[in-house]
This record gives C-alpha cells, sequence and structure tokens, in this order.
C-alpha cells in the first residue's frame, strides 16, 4: 500500500469555530472542502453552515487567506447531505467534546465514507481508542485522531493520535498532508487525556496558579514574569486564560481531574477560588470584557483578589529579578533562581521545576520522545524553548538534583519520585543522534518520513544544527552559500541571505546581491534569496538614510537609492534566474527585491507591501517603475493603461500590507503565477527547485522594457482629482497629499502626453527625483525619526 495520502476532497464535519476554521484553512490549501453541520430547523437546511462560512469574513485573525476563498466552500447538513461524502477522500469530525455525540455521528456518517477516505477526529483530548470502538471493523485502519490547536491558519501545531488499530501507512499519508499541504508541525502523540500539548499546558498554567497563591504574587506581575521574559508568548497565563475564556479553562480543568485520578498531581486538578468565583460572576475573560483584567477607558486593570475589585495593572519586574532574567547562560540563571530568597525568583522557580518534573513523570506515558513534548510545547504554545530543551540547557544533572532535593524536602507540588532514566548518567535528551524515548529507552533519530527531506533547515532543537553549507562569497551585508553533499559534490544552485539586523538593506547589501548575481551568472545554474528566520526584509537601513540627509549629504543619498536601483535590476536582468523565497515581512525595498525576481515562492503568511508612505517617501527601489511596467504589458498596445493603475496606486498610497500570501496576489504586489507554500520550513526547497526548473527550460531574462505606455498627465490629473476630496475631506494631511501626488506622477510617467511611451530609465529617474525631493522635506524627515523611535508611523 502506498504511503501517500491523494486528497481532491475533504468533508469537515461541525460548523463551529474550529469546524468553520478547520474547513477555511483546507481551502486556503486548495481542497475543496464540504462544510457539515445539523440541519437547520427553519428555512435553508444548510443554513447552520452557511451561517458559519459567512461568519468567517469577520474573524480576526482572518482564518482566510483571502475573503473571496469563503465562496469556495460547500454548505451541507447530516439529514440531506451524506451523499457528499461518497467523494470525500478526507473526513474530519470537530463536534463538541462529549463522546456520545461524536460516536452516534460516527454511526451515521459510517455507511457513507468511502473505503480508501481517511476519518479523522479534531478532539482536544477524548479517548481516540474508545472513539474507534463504534466504526465497523474495516474502518478501524483508516482512522486516528488529528488535533488542530486554534486558530488553525496559524498555529503550527497539530497533533496526529493513532489508535491502537491506525494502518502505519495511513499515519504516515496524513502525517505529510498535513505537513506539506496544510503546512503544520505535527508531533506523534499517545492515546492519553489532553495528549502533550495540552497536557503539560494545561498543567503549566496550574503551576503558576498554585505558586501564585503560595507566593502571594498579583495576576498582573505573574503575567510580567511568565511572559517575555522567560520566552513565552506575551498574554502569558492570566491574560491567556482571559482570552481562552474562563469558563474554558475551568472545563478544561475538570476534564483533567476526571479523567486523571491516577495522577500523582490530581489534588491540584480544580479550579482555585478566585477562578471559579469570576466564572460563577459571569465574568469569563475577553468575551465578556473582564475576567483577570477589564479595561477602563484606555486603562487595562487587573483583578486584585484581597480588594475584591480592579485596580491600575502594573506588570513591572523586581529590577534584582529583571536583571537575573536578563543573564545569558541559561545554568547561572536557574541558579540565581534557585537561590534567590524574593518571592517572584522563587515562583518561576517552582513553576519552571514542577513542569520539568510533571513532564519527565508522564514523558514515557504521552509521548514517544522529549522531541515531540518540547515541539507541542514551542508549536502549540509559543514557548520559544520547550520544557526539556529548558532543563538540559541549564544543566541536566545538576537541575535533576535540584528537582529531587525539593521533592525529598516537600517543596515540589507532588511527591512523586523522577524517573529512573533522568538519573542514569546521562547530560542530555537532545544530541545530534536524535532525542531520547523512555519507552524503547534509547535516542531515536527525527521521523524518516520522506515529506522532511523537504526540510533543509528543519526548526531545530537544542542539540542538533545543521549544515551551514559551504561559503561562496561573503561581505558585511550578506553570505552567498551553497549545500555540498557527503560525496563533495556541490549544488548547483546558489543560496544568498542577509547579515543585517531585521534583514534591512544597506550599500552593504546592495553591493553584496549585486556580487551575488555575477558569481551566480558565471559558476551557477540560479540564485535564491532567502532567510534562514523571518523577516525576509523589513526594507531600507532608514537610520543611514536618516543620517545622510541629516549631515546635508544629498549627493551620497541620492548615490545611494542609485545603488538600490541597480541592485533590483540586476536581480532583474541576471542571466540566471533568481528566485526570492519570503515568508514574514518583505516591506519596502523587500518587497521590490522579489517583485524583481524571475519568480517568488511565498510562504503563506508573507506580509508584502510598498510602506514608503508611511515614513513620507515613495518606493524608488524600481517598485513604482515595475508596478507602470506591468500596467503597461496588461494593457498591451491599444489597451486601458490607467485602469491597471487604480488597485496599486490605492495599494501604494495607503502603505497597505497583504495579510497573506494570496492577498498579496490581490493587491498586485506579487504575481498570479508566483508559488504559494503553506510550510515555512520547505520554502527553501521549494525555492530552489523554482530556480532548477526555470534554468532547465533555458531560462533568459525578459528583454529591456523599451516601450511602456504610460497613463501620463491625463492619470496625474485624475489621482489628482480624488486626493483633493480626500484633503478637503479631512481624510489625509498635506503631507500625504504631497506624497501620493508624487506617486501618482512617477506610476504614471510623468508630466508627459497619455499614452507616451518611456523606458525603464526614464521610470528609475523619476522615481530617485521624487523620493530625494520627499527625503529633504522637514515633515519627511520628522516622519522617519518618529518611526525609528517608536516602530509606529506619525500621521503629519
Amino acid at each position: 500500500m502506498s504511503d501517500k495520502l491523494l486528497v481532491r476532497r475533504a468533508a469537515v464535519l461541525g460548523a463551529g469555530v474550529m469546524g468553520a476554521q478547520i474547513a477555511a484553512h483546507l481551502t486556503n490549501a486548495g481542497v475543496d472542502t464540504v462544510l457539515f453541520d445539523l440541519p437547520a430547523k427553519e428555512g435553508d437546511p444548510n443554513g447552520i453552515a452557511n451561517k458559519a462560512i459567512a461568519g468567517l469574513a469577520k474573524l480576526s485573525p482572518a482564518p482566510l487567506a483571502d475573503k473571496a476563498l469563503a465562496r469556495r466552500i460547500t454548505a451541507a447538513n447530516y439529514d440531506t447531505g451524506l451523499a457528499l461524502l461518497e467523494d470525500c477522500d478526507l473526513v474530519i469530525e470537530a463536534i463538541a467534546e462529549r463522546m456520545d455525540w461524536k460516536q452516534d455521528l460516527y454511526r451515521k456518517i459510517a455507511p457513507h465514507v468511502p473505503a480508501h477516505a481517511v476519518l479523522a477526529s479534531n478532539t482536544s483530548g477524548l479517548g481516540i481508542n474508545k472513539l474507534a470502538e463504534v466504526l465497523p471493523e474495516e474502518m478501524r485502519h483508516r482512522f486516528c485522531g488529528v488535533h488542530f490547536f486554534n486558530p488553525p491558519r496559524y498555529m503550527h501545531l497539530a497533533e496526529l493520535i493513532p489508535a491502537r488499530s491506525t494502518d502505519a501507512a495511513v499515519l504516515r499519508g496524513l502525517e505529510a498532508f498535513l505537513t506539506t499541504t496544510l503546512g503544520k508541525g505535527v508531533v506523534i502523540a499517545k492515546d492519553t487525556p489532553n495528549f502533550i500539548g495540552n497536557r503539560i499546558g494545561v498543567f503549566s498554567m496550574l503551576a503558576a496558579m498554585h505558586h501564585t497563591t503560595q507566593f502571594k504574587l498579583g495576576f498582573d506581575t505573574v503575567d510580567a514574569l511568565t511572559g517575555p521574559a522567560i520566552g513565552r508568548p506575551k498574554s502569558a497565563t492570566y491574560r491567556t486564560a482571559d482570552v481562552v475564556g474562563l469558563d474554558t479553562m475551568v472545563h478544561v480543568i475538570k476534564t483533567m481531574a476526571d479523567t486523571l485520578p491516577e495522577d500523582p498531581w490530581h489534588k491540584y486538578f480544580k479550579a482555585p477560588k478566585w477562578l471559579s468565583g469570576l466564572v460563577e460572576k459571569g465574568a469569563l475573560g475577553a468575551k465578556t470584557g473582564a475576567g483577570f483584567y477589564t479595561k477602563k477607558g484606555k486603562d487595562i486593570l487587573v483583578l486584585d483578589v484581597q480588594a475584591q475589585d480592579y485596580r491600575a495593572s502594573d506588570n513591572s519586574l523586581d529590577p534584582e529579578v529583571a536583571a537575573l532574567l536578563k543573564e545569558r547562560d541559561p545554568a547561572a540563571k536557574f541558579a540565581a533562581l534557585r537561590a534567590s530568597a524574593h518571592p517572584q525568583a522563587k515562583f518561576l522557580w517552582s513553576c519552571f521545576r514542577d513542569t520539568f518534573h510533571y513532564s519527565a513523570y508522564h514523558l514515557k506515558d504521552i509521548a514517544e520522545t522529549a522531541r515531540d513534548v518540547d515541539f507541542a510545547m514551542r508549536w502549540g504554545y509559543g514557548w520559544s524553548v520547550g520544557p526539556f530543551e529548558s532543563w538540559q540547557a541549564a544543566g541536566w544533572k545538576q537541575v535533576a538534583e535540584w528537582i529531587a532535593e525539593d521533592i525529598v524536602a516537600g517543596d515540589a507540588m507532588s511527591s512523586a519520585s523522577l524517573p529512573d532514566w533522568v538519573f542514569d548518567g546521562r547530560d542530555a535528551v537532545h544530541t545530534s543522534d536524535g532525542s531520547y524515548s523512555p519507552g524503547r529507552d534509547t535516542m531515536v533519530p527525527r521521523s524518516s518520513n520522506p515529506v522532511y527531506e523537504r526540510q533543509r533547515f528543519p526548526d531545530a532543537l537544542l542539540g542538533e544544527k545543521a549544515s551551514q553549507g559551504r561559503t561562496v562569497f561573503e561581505n558585511e551585508g550578506v553570505r552567498m552559500w551553497i549545500d555540498q553533499g557527503a560525496d563533495g559534490a556541490s549544488d548547483d544552485i546558489a543560496v544568498v541571505s542577509f547579515k543585517t539586523k531585521m534583514h534591512t538593506v544597506n550599500d552593504h547589501v546592495l553591493n553584496g546581491l549585486q556580487e551575488a548575481v555575477r558569481i551566480a551568472e558565471r559558476d551557477f545554474r540560479g540564485l535564491v534569496i532567502w532567510q534562514p528566520k523571518e523577516p525576509f526584509s523589513a526594507g531600507a537601513d532608514l537610520a543611514g538614510a536618516l543620517g545622510l540627509l541629516q549631515a546635508g549629504d544629498v549627493a551620497g543619498f541620492d548615490a545611494m537609492v542609485a545603488n538600490f536601483q541597480r541592485t533590483s535590476q540586476a536581480i532583474k536582468y541576471s542571466l540566471v534566474p533568481v528566485v526570492a523565497a519570503v515568508r514574514g515581512l518583505a516591506l519596502g525595498g523587500g518587497c521590490e527585491f522579489q517583485m524583481h525576481s524571475a519568480r517568488t515562492v511565498l510562504g503563506l503568511e508573507s506580509y508584502i507591501g510598498l510602506v514608503e508612505a508611511g515614513v513620507g517617501l515613495l518606493p524608488a527601489g524600481g517598485g513604482l517603475k515595475e508596478l507602470a511596467v506591468r500596467a503597461s504589458d496588461a494593457a498591451g498596445p491599444d489597451g486601458d493603461v490607467f485602469a491597471g493603475l487604480k488597485t496599486v496606486f490605492e495599494t501604494v498610497a495607503m502603505a497597505k500590507v497583504a495579510t497573506s500570501a494570496m492577498e498579496a496576489k490581490s493587491l498586485q504586489l506579487a504575481r498570479k503565477d508566483d508559488v504559494v507554500v503553506f510550510n515555512a520550513f520547505e520554502l527553501l526547497h521549494v525555492a530552489k527547485a523554482q530556480a532548477r526548473a526555470l534554468a532547465e527550460s533555458g531560462y533568459r531574462p525578459p528583454l529591456p522594457a523599451r516601450a511602456i505606455r504610460v497613463a501620463g498627465d491625463v492619470g496625474i490629473a485624475t489621482f489628482k482629482m480624488m486626493l483633493v476630496n480626500m484633503l478637503e475631506g479631512r481624510f489625509i494631511s498635506a503631507h500625504d497629499y504631497e506624497i501620493a501626488t508624487r506617486i501618482a506622477t512617477v506610476l504614471c510617467g510623468g508630466e508627459v502626453d497619455r499614452h507616451s511611451v518611456v523606458d525603464e530609465a526614464w521610470l528609475l529617474r523619476l522615481e530617485r527625483e521624487h523620493f530625494v525631493a520627499l527625503a529633504q522635506m522637514p515633515k519627511t524627515q520628522e516622519r522617519i525619526a518618529h518611526m525609528l523611535k517608536t516602530g509606529k508611523p506619525l500621521r503629519n
């Protein structure tokens, strides 16, 4: 049997928040999807599913990569629509967390699910083997759990939970589909309550709640301690509870108490009085406007348990503890936390200790290896490092001794002993050989599923380091490198990566890129611009540009802009294909580089924009020129060029940033044939494949654009009329009007007759002239300085 899962059509059962968003993400990925729910009691029998589909456009963050995709989802109901299941290759059940309801639904759908289709339950913690009991024998080998984390478009984690009867080939096929098609990071969980992510994640929150009371800390202090200060999300502990919903938190805690009666930590599986009290009052968190936090005007207030009222929130850490947390050496940091008498430090040590203790004690039961636990916490809960990585970095043996001492002293939450394998002489659970598996009592390497061959640089755990390849060329701005096989053979596609902070573009990057193109033309078949970490590029180095302006070096500033344009043109007219591999932010110059590449490979979460207007400038790295060229090409010799400029003018003048790769295409910042990749770790693989395919097909750069038809003075006048109305209505400032008029002037080819023919050099000169003129204006320099200081645009 082939391991490949071929999914032409999928069904999602249950149009609640989670089911509808899973359907949305399947549709994002190009899977024809049917969304089922109960029949409506009146009107259209598909009314419940249709309402859920309509609601997708209103959710934030957006589940759909393009709102227009909502029309592609088919609505159905369980009474009249079950025949639609007969064409489905994958069925995901996502109804409420009730064993009896799920089993009743399985009995109902079983006759309609095709013999080849995979059935998966998106349960967050119910028993997969128990669910499978009602399925016909011939279906059981194609059933498993697949737990998406919310929101499913954005959360990288998907837990795969096999039942005893699940066929290994089915599991491998589904893992590959989740990884490449839906872009997920998959961990294999054992069939235990709450699986891996929620088992460890909810326990860590319960531990924090227990120690909040023990050390008499405020909820806001705990959030300051358990957020970015220790590599966790900003929402930390209590803000997370408010967002999840305090009633949901109480339900999850009760589920742990009901399903884990033998757990040595069972006595802690109950909601603290103050949490139950909030729920009884109807203060359920963000959805009711009050929970641990509430908002009064612009002020955030936090609940004070003693006063039984809200007070002003004070997020400050004690300076002593804050300094301690900035210690770079994890071993020194943990030693200081344990030694400190400060309640905030004691709180943190206690939380780490009890989470390490719990994770080690249950590892054998919940997961195959320590790797699955660490990735589940990283990908599902947003931790920068997982619990085992933290422990290992701080010194495995020393931390194990400290935990054991605290257990004996009665300081730990449980008296349960650490498992024997913790003390078997090891220094690590993660090494270059793999991650430790208590079940197998050995280090287990990463999965051999062929899908992972597409990840040249997978998310690395502590102790793992991929080869960085052989450097071909390097300067202060970029590194150009190639992969080399074990046999010494070199790759024929080179990669160039930026070395600057946020991958901003300065003269070193510009000169480095030009040299990389020259080397690629001479020695390689293609070049990929790719960054090991997001963003792709936050744009030009504003600080350097402002320095030139404030020093009065207009000539130097003009030369920098000309160098930017030369670089973009070098990318566009390279004799070998240059492919941009974009994920995260690609702003300003970063956007322009991908516009000039032979092709762009876009990660789904690519946020692309020509945002120069926000700092009082206009795009001058060839971006406006390229948009004018595209409008001319689209209009042809007789069409209306201006029609092709309306969308892009609004996009650039309003500094719009696309919220997905799909939206980048609709805003015309990316091309229709640019490739979208859902798994960011596969981006480099796909980009190199695209470069190689272009080279194989006899790639030649485009011929120089010497006959660009422009909208001219009529186009400029038309845009100005729109702008005057906005200025008079006070929607824009006088400086906004100035910037937008200059953007219109460049896009339309300057004050020339309508449909005049110009070349690229003409448009590049216009870009440069208007950019330099704007840059010398005091209001623009104010905007640049404000952006550098605050990270936010100034509207002056």
